[in-house]
């Protein structure tokens, strides 16, 4: 079983720089795709064909998306590179959350500890998903009210209406989801160092 956790955790290791360097990667292209599209770099040049025949197709996508949603085809690039830093963000976070899961289901010395300490990850998981998914789908258009995303509503709302009523807008963007996540990830580190610490 050692060998797993090492063989998990040298691929968690590998995959942490690969997202970043692949988010720097995307956000050099996604930016200068958006200096062809706005015409701040010559669209017929060769770094404009280049971006056109090579990421255009890979920004495709989204781009319908966001027409679709009344959006302008130029900011396609900037909602592609969100796209993918929440990508790899899930993606770790999942896997974070899984070799925890089993890190803790494996040590049978802790007993009563483990199985409350799982409990309090699994709880605190489900809410910042909660809050995730409703970000992501206030990006994409889906509504919140659909079968498929009421329960982020009711997971998420009584901890998001008490921040909101403290934390103003900044511009049109809402904060309080980055703050609750960040709260909750806060919360769930004091419980379990509190948990171990006893």
């Amino acid at each position: 079983m050692t060998s797993f956790f090492q063989a998990f955790d040298q691929l968690l290791a590998f995959l942490r720089p690969a997202f970043f360097w692949l988010a720097v990667v995307a956000g050099v292209l996604c930016a200068l795709d958006w200096a062809v599209r706005t015409r701040r770099i010559n669209p017929f040049g060769a770094l404009g064909q280049f971006l056109r025949k090579f990421v255009d197709p890979v920004i495709a996508p989204v781009e319908r998306k966001i027409v679709r949603a009344g959006g302008m085809p130029s900011a396609a690039p900037w909602w592609t590179l969100v796209a993918i830093v929440v990508a790899g963000f899930v993606v770790l976070t999942v896997l974070g959350f899984v070799r925890t899961q089993l890190g803790m289901l494996t040590t049978a010395d802790n007993g009563l500890h483990a199985l409350l300490a799982a409990l309090i990850q699994w709880t605190f998981t489900i809410l910042q998903l909660a809050i995730l998914l409703r970000v992501i789908s206030s990006w994409i258009g889906l509504s919140l009210y659909s079968k498929w995303m009421r329960w982020t509503i009711t997971l998420s709302e009584p901890i998001l209406r008490p921040l909101r009523q403290v934390v103003p807008l900044i511009g049109m963007i809402d904060i309080t989801p980055l703050l609750a996540y960040f709260l909750l990830s806060f919360t769930q580190r004091i419980l379990l160092s509190l948990l171990f610490g006893s």
